[in-house]
C-alpha cells in the first residue's frame, strides 16, 4: 500500500536571518503648531525642529477638542525634502512617522521625563503634507485686492 503522505517542500524563511533591532515608532496625523525651523546642534549638525498638534476625542459643548502636542526633531540631509518641510506654513496637516524615545533629565533637582520624536533615517521615518491651512477670510480679501491691483 502506498503512503498517502505527501512531502511538502520547505519554503524559505520570509523574514531576515539577522537579529531584530529594537524599535519604537509612532505614526501621527496632525497640524503644524508653527513653521518648522532649522537649528544647529552642539555637534555642528543641522536639524529641523517642529511641533505637531494632534486632536483626539469628540468636541466638547463649546466646540473645542482635546489636543496632544508632540515635538519632532528631523535630521534630514540638505536637499529638496528638507527644503519642502521648512517651507510648510503653520497649520499644515502632516502625516509623520518617527522613532519614539523617552528621555529623562533633571530640572531644579526634579527628575522629568519627556517623549522625543526623532526622524533620523529615511527608512524609519517619513512625513507627508496632507493639507495646507485654509486661508482666513482676511487673507482671501487681501489676495483679491492684490489681484485686482495687478500685484
Amino acid at each position: 500500500m502506498q503512503s498517502l503522505r505527501f512531502q511538502v517542500p520547505r519554503a524559505a524563511r520570509a523574514f531576515s536571518t539577522t537579529p531584530a533591532r529594537p524599535l519604537a515608532k509612532m505614526q501621527l496625523i496632525g497640524r503644524l503648531a508653527d513653521q518648522p525651523e532649522l537649528v544647529d546642534t552642539s555637534t555642528g549638525r543641522q536639524l529641523v525642529r517642529y511641533s505637531l498638534a494632534v486632536n483626539k476625542g469628540p468636541k466638547d459643548e463649546s466646540g473645542n477638542q482635546a489636543v496632544s502636542w508632540f515635538k519632532v526633531a528631523s535630521f534630514l540631509d540638505e536637499g529638496p525634502q528638507r527644503d519642502f518641510l521648512l517651507s510648510l506654513p503653520k497649520g499644515a496637516q502632516l502625516y509623520v512617522e518617527a522613532e519614539a524615545r523617552m528621555d529623562t533629565y533633571e530640572v531644579e533637582g526634579q527628575k522629568r521625563t519627556s517623549l522625543n520624536l526623532l526622524q533620523r533615517m529615511p527608512d524609519t521615518c517619513s512625513f507627508e503634507a496632507l493639507q495646507r491651512p485654509r486661508p482666513t477670510q482676511d487673507e482671501d480679501v487681501n489676495a483679491a485686492h492684490q489681484a485686482a491691483a495687478g500685484q
